[in-house]
């Protein structure tokens, strides 16, 4: 099959149903620094456990920083509001949601 076939039949295929969820995860947790920032691809219909599943899968530690820091799990933020983790699990996430897990800063 030549290249404008290809070409054709991409175009004709449906698109493929899914969401993107942004995950940011910062700071020093446990004897661990934290820099994530990244777009992670769902089916839609999935839940904040699925996104920890996937991130986990993609390498990023997320079970780990929930561990090492248990108020992370009563911290996070999902659009700017924020909710227990334990609580949310089974909540379906929408294309496009921001879940941040931030942890605290201390200075003077």
């Amino acid at each position: 099959m030549g290249w404008l076939a290809r070409l054709a039949r991409l175009r004709r295929a449906p698109p493929a149903a899914g969401i993107s969820v942004h995950l940011v995860l910062k700071g020093r947790i446990g004897e661990g620094w934290y820099d994530v920032d990244r777009r992670i691809a769902l089916p839609a219909g999935a839940t904040l456990g699925a996104l920890i599943e996937e991130a986990e899968l993609k390498g990023i530690a997320v079970r780990a920083a929930l561990a090492q820091s248990p108020h992370l799990g009563h911290t996070l933020m999902w659009n700017g509001d924020r909710c227990a983790v334990a609580d949310h699990l089974e909540r379906p996430l929408a294309d496009g949601d921001e879940i941040y897990l931030l942890a605290p800063l201390a200075g003077g």
